[in-house]
């Protein structure tokens, strides 16, 4: 192993184990860790986004056969949708990391990516790979699997496929296949070398499923025919008190923002797996035949192993302490072991455990929420030893901090718990916390990321790593705790969330985006927060030469830390159509700061603190309005309300719940949220109202719907059959079909310049079949595909007009394209 290995293990492999470390386990929970303890066995399982990988799966090779599992998806999910909240690209990324991380701390596998950034939906890997570069995606697989070291790959996808499936499917599984062959290899991606050595996989399988076939009747059917290894993965697991199954799904329902729970199920479970590459035996009985999973696989392993073994025979559930004594011996056999691999990793395990048997609770803990650099931080320190073993805390100290190293030399006896608070000061290179991949520029394909053992990470490592250095039993330990927030809230009690370090001030724009439809100037309001007490300086606003802002400078002064207030601007717009970008920055004579914070908080994960650059867009356009009030019905959630708001309209988000005929007539026109069928019940209650609305002379836009959640077969007056239809190219050439219809003329005359400049797509799930009451307004498709027509439909309904449209307006509005507003804006005219 390389000379960087130690440090690097600690970042790669073992980050995951110490960012999820619990502090108390039931005795069937130690139990399971031995038998893991003493499985030396790894599978990769391969994929593209979150919500690809098989649970199940995932699931049963960790709790049943005991292995080292990890799951590798090729992007964070940025470019899917999200039925929790406004949250999409960069922070929807961040929100599905947590929920794959969420769901490896219920099925107990560990979680990779790599560089690659989810662009949006892709029709085949050739249209993939020309977004994404290849080559780095490739090393960053190559780079995984010689880091991990799995004996078996499990492609979720089938390589050998084109057009069929998602681009990102097929291209995940080819480069799967690719780094099986390299990854061993010295002359291959030769400068990861410095870190690690090459490792080739025994042999690598792909997870076939019902979905390729159709039904699982069909799957079972070719299963008959081939040679396939078949695994039950329905197994009930006692030790657990629920099926693998169960667990399994209690694992895919993280993945909330994509509306992907799913009820438990219990019975068999047939899965199947395909040999792709590799060596394998005659009769395959299970994934590791013919691959020694023993501690005899290395080099001094079998003591070890037969420590071990008797441990697990002998295990008490009563009295787990009992196993202390012979659990330090394995572990001091595993520390003078020369297998860097394994014996780093079974290091991190059994002393896991230990503290596990001993009811060791260490905790180190602020009752700061954040930090800024050079700030002096109380920890509070908490040790209990709640067993019979003779244990002392000799010292503690924190990584990154050369002065944090505190001696006790404290005996902690049974049950006696000791209480300290210490202090140390943030260095001053600290870096601020938000996601690695996000911390540099990136383009539309790849994440930026330079250093090398970072990536593949699932989060950026923690700075503050508490080193707890013990004598158990006269064998000296060290178990590490990551630096924690611990407050109290009268609903949860006790809370604990990562200890952030954010910089003095952030700032942020009301308005992400400014529109100006003539020359009239308008305010922009900036708001800056403090993050530590008595800031003073000045605030400003960058922009281009040709726009005009005023006052040049506000001299602000922040005297608490969380006090927070806002200043106003005039922007004065140029006289031709431009775009710009508008950056707040707030300087304070040595340091300058421009980036808002923001704080991504849901009930299923781990509260998440971002940094992005803060900026406004400036678009001049010429753009007409007609009507100027819109009701916004609450779908999955977007930004759309405010983006309406930029252009002048005045607009009240309502509920389902709360409309009808008379609360609708207020509007000039009613806007149907994203994915509102899928989401809201509700709506299918009311939106009789809603028709009637139309009958009467309103006109409502319903956004688009996916299939697969819709609550009702009917979501438009007339019969609507909505599909997977879906043109990804943003700049594909588009179609007027209707060329004289008032929504390509009135108020704005709609040419082919509006459709340049759109972002990731053109739309999605656009109907395939209507009745003959629609006019298809636009023609569009993906090189090589026919034309669809089904991406904007208008029908007069009584006195008014239904449209319902799958153009992307919840991607191009935010973004400030402005054909986009210009086309929506006569969506919202066709009633005035």
């Amino acid at each position: 192993m390389k000379k960087n290995c130690f440090l690097l293990l600690l970042l790669f492999g073992l980050h995951f184990s110490f960012a999820q470390t619990r502090q108390s386990f039931t005795s069937t929970q130690i139990y399971n860790k031995i038998q893991k303890l003493n499985f030396l066995g790894s599978v990769l399982y391969v994929g593209a986004h979150p919500d690809d990988e098989n649970t199940a799966m995932i699931s049963y090779l960790s709790n049943k056969t005991h292995a080292r599992v990890a799951y590798l998806a090729m992007t964070r999910g940025d470019g899917g949708q999200n039925i929790m909240g406004p949250e999409i690209r960069e922070l929807l990324g961040v929100i599905r990391t947590e929920e794959l991380l969420a769901a490896r701390r219920i099925d107990g596998g560990q979680q990779f990516f790599t560089r690659a950034n989810d662009f949006g939906y892709s029709k085949n890997p050739e249209e993939t790979f020309r977004i994404w570069d290849k080559q780095k995606v490739l090393s960053d697989v190559v780079w995984v699997f010689r880091k991990f070291k799995p004996d078996v790959i499990i492609d979720r996808f089938d390589h050998r496929t084109e057009g069929d499936t998602h681009g990102h499917h097929t291209a995940s599984a080819r480069l799967a296949v690719k780094a099986f062959d390299l990854s061993g290899q010295s002359d291959k991606f030769s400068s990861q070398l410095n870190y690690v050595d090459p490792w080739q996989p025994k042999r690598l399988f792909m997870n076939q499923s019902w979905y390729f076939y159709g039904s699982k009747e069909k799957l079972h059917q070719a299963a008959k025919n081939s040679d396939w290894l078949k695994m039950d993965v329905g197994s009930f697991l006692p030790l657990r008190g629920k099926s693998n199954s169960e667990i399994a799904a209690h694992s895919r329902s993280q993945h909330k923002s994509q509306g992907f729970g799913v009820m438990g199920s219990r019975g068999t479970d047939e899965n199947y797996l395909e040999s792709i590459k590799g060596d394998f035996p005659p009769q395959l009985h299970s994934v590791f035949d013919g691959i020694d999973t023993s501690w005899k696989r290395v080099k001094g392993g079998k003591p070890i192993g037969k420590i071990l073994k008797d441990v697990q025979e002998n295990f008490d559930f009563k009295d787990p302490a009992a196993s202390i004594p012979e659990l330090l011996k394995a572990y001091q056999l595993i520390k003078k072991l020369d297998d860097g691999h394994w014996k780093t990793i079974k290091t991190q395990e059994i002393k896991e455990i230990i503290a596990a048997c001993a009811g060791l609770y260490l905790q180190a803990s602020t009752d700061e929420e954040f930090g800024t650099r050079g700030q002096k931080i109380n920890v509070n320190i908490e040790a209990i030893n709640r067993s019979s073993a003779a244990i002392t805390l000799k010292k503690l100290n924190i990584s990154s901090v050369a002065e944090a190293d505190f001696t006790f030399d404290r005996t902690l006896a049974n049950n006696d718990d000791f209480n300290k608070t210490e202090s140390f000061e943030i260095p001053d290179d600290a870096a601020y916390t938000t996601p690695y991949w996000l911390r540099k520029p990136h383009g539309i394909g790849m994440y930026t990321v330079d250093q090398q053992q970072l990536i593949g990470l699932p989060e950026s490592p923690q700075q503050f790593v508490v080193n707890f250095h013990l004598l158990v039993n006269g064998v000296p330990l060290t178990i590490a705790r990551n630096l924690v927030f611990k407050t109290s809230t009268p609903t949860q009690g006790e809370v604990t969330e990562p200890f952030d370090i954010v910089p003095d001030v952030a700032v942020s724009m009301k308005d992400k985006s400014l529109i100006f439809a003539g020359d009239s100037p308008k305010s922009m309001v900036v708001e800056i927060k403090a993050y530590k007490n008595d800031v003073s300086g000045s605030l400003q606003l960058k922009h281009p030469a040709e726009w005009q802002v005023s006052p040049e400078k506000i001299e602000v002064h922040l005297d608490k830390k969380g006090k927070r207030k806002t200043y106003a601007f005039t922007v004065k717009p140029p006289k031709s159509k431009a775009r710009a970008s508008l950056k707040p920055v707030f300087s304070t004579g040595t340091k300058t700061f421009d980036q808002e914070l923001h704080i991504i908080d849901y009930p299923h994960i781990r509260t998440q603190t971002v940094l992005l650059p803060a900026q406004t867009k400036l678009i001049r356009l010429d753009i007409k309005t007609k009507g100027e009030n819109i009701a916004y019905i609450k779908g999955a959630g977007d930004d759309i309300p405010q983006s309406l708001r930029a252009i002048g309209y005045k607009v009240d988000v309502l509920s389902a719940d709360d409309i009808s005929v008379k609360k609708l007539q207020e509007y000039d026109a009613v806007v149907v949220g994203i994915r509102a069928y899928d989401t809201q019940e509700s709506l299918v209650l009311n939106q009789n109202a809603l028709f009637d609305y139309i009958k009467q002379g309103g006109t409502v836009v319903q956004q688009y719907n996916t299939t697969r959640e819709l609550k009702t077969d009917k979501v438009a007056p007339y019969r609507l059959s909505l599909s997977h239809d879906r043109v990804t190219d943003e700049n594909s050439k588009v179609r007027f079909l209707a060329p004289n219809h008032p929504v390509l003329t009135t108020p704005n005359k709609i040419t082919s310049r509006d459709f340049e400049n759109w972002v990731q797509e053109r739309g999605l799930y656009f109907p395939s079949k209507w009745s003959d009451h629609y006019t298809p307004i636009l023609g569009m498709h993906d090189q090589g595909e026919e034309e669809l027509k089904g991406s904007l439909l208008v029908a007069k309904y009584g006195k008014g007009y239904f449209v319902y449209t799958g153009l992307s307006f919840f991607r191009e509005l935010p973004a400030g394209v402005p054909g986009a507003f210009r086309l929506f804006a006569n969506l919202l005219a066709l009633g005035n």
